[in-house]
This record gives C-alpha cells, structure tokens and sequence, in this order.
C-alpha cells in the first residue's frame, strides 16, 4: 500500500515538473525588416539581445518560395548574406537559444504566384526535393538550427457585415448555393502537405535540423492539417491565435483581434478565438506540449465615423477602413505596442475628441476578450480611432492561460514590435518579460 501512495506521489511530482518544463518555452519571431526601420524604429543586434535572455527559441524570418524551381531563397540577399550569420552567431553568447529560418509568413509576397506554396504541395516529389534540398544548404551554410514553416495557404473568407434583412437573405441563399468553398481541392492538400513533412523530415533528421511549423492567422487548420500524421514530425507548432479580424479584411466593423474565449453576441463567428483554434489540435491527439500560442505585440486599428457611437463597445459599426499607419510600422491599420501606449491618456481630464487627443484605454475586468481603446470621431466625423491590442498585462494572462492548458510555451510575433527601448514606462520588451514571467 505504501509503495503504491510512494508510486502515485511519484507519478504526481514527475508530471508536475514536466508540465512546469513544457509550459516554459518563449518563442521568439524576429522580422529582419526591423533591422531596415531607420530612427528608434530599428532593431538593432545589440537591442535583440536583452530579449534572448527571455527567448528559448528564436524565429527569423522571413525566407521564401522560388516558384519556378520550388527551392527557398532569402528575399533579401544584400541584408541576409550578412545577417544570417550574425544572428546565428548570437549562440555563443546564448547556448541555450535555438534559432531557426522561417519560411512564407506574410513577407513572401509573390503576386504573379499567389498559390505557389499549393502547387509545392501538388508537386511531384522531384521538384519537391528541390525544395528540401535547398532548405538544407542555406540552414546548414548558415549556422541554423532547423527550418519553420509558414506555408502561405489559402485563408477563411472574412466575415461580412449584414443588415437584418441582409442575415435573413444569407440563410436563405446557403439553402441553394451552400458555403463558400476557398479550396475545393483542400483534402487533397492535407495528404499532400503530411506527405511533404514526412518527407523533410526524414532528410532532416539525417542532417540533424529541427522543423517547427506556423499555422498563420485565418489559415483553416481543418482543410490542411492532418494532426495525427502531423505532430511528431515537428518539434513544436505555433498557432497564431489573433487577426481574426483585420481593418482590411473587415474595413466595416472592429471587433476584438485575438479573443481567447466565444463571446456568442452580434452574431460572431464561433472560430474567432483562441479557444477554439487550440482545441482542434488538441481534441486531434496534438500532445499539448507541442502546441504554443501564438501571441501579437501589435494593435489593429480602424477610423471611426459619426455613426460609430461614442462608448468604443465592440461590434463597433460603420467603421471605415485601416486607421493611419504608426511612425514605426508604416503600415496602415498596424500600430507596435509603443506606438499604442504613447496615444493612450494618462490624464482623465483630457479632450477626447480631435486630432490630437489621446485614446481611451478600456481593460477587459472577465480577462476572456482583450483590451481595446478610443477616440470617437468629432463632430464632423473624423479623427476617429479604435484599437484593439494585448498590451503586456493581457500577454500575460494569455501565457497563463496558455500554462493552464498545459501547453508547451508561448510564440511572440514578433520583437520588433514589443517596445523594445523602453519608450513606454522605460522598461525593455514589457511584453516579452510579461509572458516569461507567467509562464515561469
């Protein structure tokens, strides 16, 4: 009887330790478009390294996919052919770090082949080789651990703004027509996409390189992902869990980016959350300790109109479009976690209405849905601004929730836009210390 309590009590303490190592895990993506910003925009090598300390592994990104030959390439060779190397040389002062190539993400923009990385899966395993091959030399030749994949796969359909009459005539029109199929081939590029893991792989583990992948925001896990024949072929799989909705994707409404539960009102979309892309994996034998959630260090911004309302409660309505690009990001609708704190109030007295009047901040108390912040439009409807975000506290509750889950650990995307020189409250990658923190 003793030996059996000693036994259970042993069980308990080996499986508490190993969830406690699972869930410590920070993946780290480094946009090499950082180190191009000019002014306090620029990532430079030495800012990187404050935030090794913190990151286990370290993603950079992004490389990208030749559509004649199916070989990966670096998308800029005049910064790479240098970088590469001083960024793999960051492990002798880090022998803990690893650090892989990633390849697509969002930077691979190839407008002459926009499904170039599905016609990789429809290949044959000859062209396919090339593309093995090729991610083998430029890992090899430059002191990277392993590869990431970051397939650009055909999205979800954003979802559409309806009016009451509008919603009705929608049910009515899937009794004729049906959903709205993106990849009528999709089963087929399940298979093929195990097949082509299976296959780097097996290269892989003869040249002892690793292989993480990324399911990017809006791809639909359930067309493309076959879990069992998936997950032991990769080391871990990161989810970015965020950008379900977008201001370019959805110009006509804001609502929270990265919710980590349903709110099932105004007629939301039930995969519009963390919850429930984590769950797919897990309900389909993924072992939690190979899935980590993907987490933004940016906002989503959109310009509100008179017709927007004043209180900033999501569904906002008539919103119109992306709100104006950041000093740092350039890039509309886009705002770096610095850039959002500068136009946060700190004085309750202040206007809040006009060009420029700082934003309102409003803290989710249920701790499930994510912060946002305001500034109404004027009286003739402009200088509106809505923002939704996951500043450094909500990261936070987003790693413990990742830890409750048992997961293997959090992926951040991506540095370059955590405040990493401290601008905000002078503490450097708030954000990145906020998620260790709660995952220790």
């Amino acid at each position: 009887m003793k030996l059996s309590v000693l036994g259970v009590l042993l069980a308990l303490s080996l499986t508490t330790r190993l969830t406690e190592a699972a869930t410590s895990n920070l993946v780290c993506y480094y946009d090499s478009a950082s180190f191009l910003r000019t002014g306090l925009a620029k990532l430079r090598t030495e800012d990187l390294e404050l935030a090794l300390r913190f990151c286990t592994h370290l993603v950079y990104g992004y490389a990208g996919l030749k559509a004649s030959t199916m070989e990966v390439f670096s998308l800029n060779v005049d910064l790479d052919m240098f970088h590469y190397n001083n960024i793999t040389m960051l492990r002798t002062k880090y022998p803990h770090l690893k650090i892989l190539l990633s390849v697509g993400g969002d930077r691979d923009v190839d407008e002459a082949h926009p499904l170039k990385y599905l016609e990789l899966l429809e290949a044959n395993t000859t062209i396919q080789q090339n593309f093995i091959d090729s991610s083998m030399v430029l890992l090899r030749r430059n002191g990277f651990d392993g590869l990431d994949l970051a397939f650009q796969l055909p999205r979800n359909k954003p979802r559409k703004v309806h009016g009451t009459i509008g919603s009705y005539w929608k049910k009515f029109k899937k009794l004729f027509t049906g959903d709205f199929i993106v990849d009528p081939q999709a089963e087929q590029h399940k298979e093929q996409y195990a097949s082509l893991v299976q296959n780097i792989k097996r290269a892989y583990w003869s040249a002892n390189l690793i292989m993480t992948m990324t399911v990017l925001p809006n791809v639909n896990s359930t067309w493309y992902f076959d879990v069992p024949k998936l997950h032991q072929h990769f080391e871990f799989i990161n989810v970015a869990a965020f950008d379900f909705l977008t201001p370019i994707r959805n110009p006509e409404e804001a609502d929270f980016t990265a919710p980590i539960f349903f709110l099932d009102e105004q007629n939301r979309l039930p995969h519009y959350n963390v919850e429930f892309q984590l769950n797919y994996w897990l309900q389909n034998q993924c072992p939690p300790h190979k899935l980590y959630l993907g987490i933004a260090s940016y906002g989503r911004s959109w310009m509100l109109t008179s017709n927007s309302g004043l209180s900033g409660l999501p569904v906002v309505p008539a919103t119109y479009g992306p709100g104006e690009p950041g000093l740092q990001t350039r890039t509309d609708g886009l705002l770096s976690w610095p850039e959002i704190c500068s136009k946060l109030t700190r004085n309750a007295t202040a206007v809040y209405r006009g060009p420029n009047a700082p934003l309102r901040k409003v803290t989710d108390l249920t701790q499930k849905y994510g912060n946002y912040a305001l500034r109404p439009a004027d009286e003739v409807g402009q200088h509106g601004l809505w923002v939704s975000f996951d500043d450094p506290d909500f990261a936070g509750i987003k790693a413990a929730y990742a830890k409750s889950k048992g997961l293997g650990g959090v992926a951040l995307f991506d540095l370059g836009y955590d405040d990493f020189r401290g601008l905000c409250t002078g503490q450097k990658f708030p954000i990145v210390r906020s998620i260790k923190y709660f995952l220790a």
